[in-house]
């Protein structure tokens, strides 16, 4: 007898989400943030799943139109934590109850309210400041925006020794993802350009533009440049916008940045010669 095969199975799986957390039922400056976070951070949270999260708050925003400003920023409203009063209302705008644990996140950064940090002050120990938190891991970034020509694919069996190089400078609007390994850059990242590796990332020239390593979540991930002047950095969700010019001692030198906790870690590297 011939085995029937089913045409649809369910099957439990583990999701990593970004965690969208509500401090206010003003629906006006909540959209209002989302844009800021959104110019600041550019593709960083693009094409993620997202949970409304408004577990602390008393009276419910405009579900619809927060998770259509949401989807405007390819984001991807799936659900929503709130209290059992607040559900009903979520129901009506398409928004499941969900209930995530905020143990799977890295080191609960997901939760930390949005804010931006100016880039360290002190001329000879670049000490960092605290950054925000910005997400959890990526399944999914930006399309590499280069020629085939000039890009080099990853190589390697495994993840860890996958790399990506580029062999040509990254204009404005570009944007480069090394998915599960490293991203090596063979000249300059242009403000207004985007690299972002699962691993680290090492720009041999000018980076001018948004970096961000360790995009699925790896906090050991590093980024190097040989001459340091970003717009943004940020190393396993968590990320600093650079407002002003960096210190004498940083600014358009080689530099080395890493996460500690919470914290960027900026720290310029020595000529050798």
């Amino acid at each position: 007898m011939a085995k029937t095969v089913a045409a649809l199975d369910f099957k439990s799986a583990s999701l990593h989400v970004l965690r969208a957390v509500l401090h206010t039922a003003d629906t006006a400056e909540l959209t209002r943030a989302l844009d800021q976070r959104m110019q600041e951070a550019g593709a960083f949270y693009e094409n993620e799943p997202v949970v409304l999260d408004a577990q602390g708050l008393e009276q419910a925003p405009d579900w619809q139109t927060l998770a259509d400003a949401l989807r405007r920023y390819r984001l991807h409203p799936i659900g929503v934590r709130a209290p059992g009063a607040l559900l009903a209302s979520a129901h009506q705008a398409g928004l499941a109850p969900l209930d995530i644990s905020t143990s799977r996140q890295s080191a609960g950064r997901a939760a930390a309210p949005a804010r931006t940090t100016r880039a360290p002050e002190a001329p000879d120990t670049p000490a960092p400041e605290p950054t925000p938190a910005a997400r959890p891991q990526p399944e999914s970034g930006a399309n590499a925006a280069s020629s085939a020509d000039d890009t080099i694919p990853p190589t390697g069996t495994g993840a860890s020794s996958e790399t990506l190089v580029i062999r040509h400078p990254l204009r404005s609007g570009q944007r480069i993802y090394a998915r599960g390994g490293d991203l090596i850059v063979m000249g300059m990242v242009s403000q207004g350009a985007e690299v972002i590796a699962d691993g680290h990332i090492h720009v041999y020239g000018p980076l001018r533009g948004k970096a961000m390593a360790g995009a699925r979540g790896n906090p050991r991930a590093m980024i190097l440049t040989t001459q340091l002047d970003p717009e943004l950095l940020a190393i396993a969700g968590v990320y600093r916008v650079v407002e002003t010019r960096l210190p004498d001692t940083l600014h358009n030198r080689p530099a080395q940045i890493e996460l500690d906790g919470d914290t960027l870690r900026i720290r310029a590297l020595q000529n050798s010669a």
